[in-house]
């Protein structure tokens, strides 16, 4: 059965930040919130957590799970042919609402999906978010909803959805707003806006000028 945590209270805070871990290196699903909407998370390193994952939202591999970390610094570990421009966007936006698109470090035994060699990643602002990804390390998460349904923008919203396939619920409060991250590919010589969220193109260009956007 799901346990659920308030995590506005510091003594539930504690242990369900504790569980959740526990529940994650166990290869099992928690909910957490994020500065744009619920997520549910798995240990990317793990294929059946990540499995476990895209059953529990409904969603096929051909829609892969994107990976949410606690440090920039982790990316070192995780991507590779890493441009100037990509990491320009990184200070600039790190830790919030901005998901990039990297070529992954060939050596990474893990499967998020039909990812083509690549990986979507981003370090999301708020604190428990980052307290949780320091503790257990980089974590598939995908928006907390079934797949057709809106992203949840608080606990109850997910825990309807999603019910007892998830191990550890992290209760804390509605999150700020329902728009998702602003996606750019740095795969490329030059970054590629693929969605428009959070951030627009107008922002982003204030760093890395010469910003195109998908068609």
């Amino acid at each position: 059965m799901a346990r659920r945590y308030d995590t506005n209270d510091a003594t539930d805070r504690s242990t369900g930040l504790r569980e959740a871990a526990s529940a994650v290196r166990r290869g099992e699903l928690v909910v957490l919130p994020t500065d744009t909407v619920y997520g549910i998370g798995a240990d990317a390193f793990s294929s059946e957590a990540v499995s476990d994952l895209l059953e529990a939202k409904g969603r096929g591999r051909n829609m892969p799970t994107p990976v949410l970390i606690g440090s920039p610094n982790t990316l070192h570990g995780l991507v590779t042919d890493f441009s100037e421009m990509a990491w320009e966007l990184v200070d600039a936006f790190w830790p919030g609402a901005l998901t990039l698109v990297a070529k992954h470090q060939p050596s990474l035994q893990w499967d998020l999906g039909d990812t083509r060699g690549t990986v979507a990643v981003r370090m999301p602002l708020h604190p428990v978010a980052i307290e949780l990804l320091t503790e257990v390390g980089p974590m598939g998460v995908s928006s907390a909803n079934l797949t057709g349904h809106p992203a949840p923008e608080d606990c109850d919203a997910a825990q309807e959805m999603l019910g007892d396939s998830v191990s550890v619920y992290l209760d804390g409060g509605p999150t700020p707003g329902n728009v998702p991250s602003s996606i750019v590919d740095v795969t490329g010589k030059v970054p590629v806006l693929l969605r428009a969220g959070a951030l627009s193109a107008e922002e982003l260009r204030k760093v890395v000028p010469d910003l195109e956007v998908a068609n």
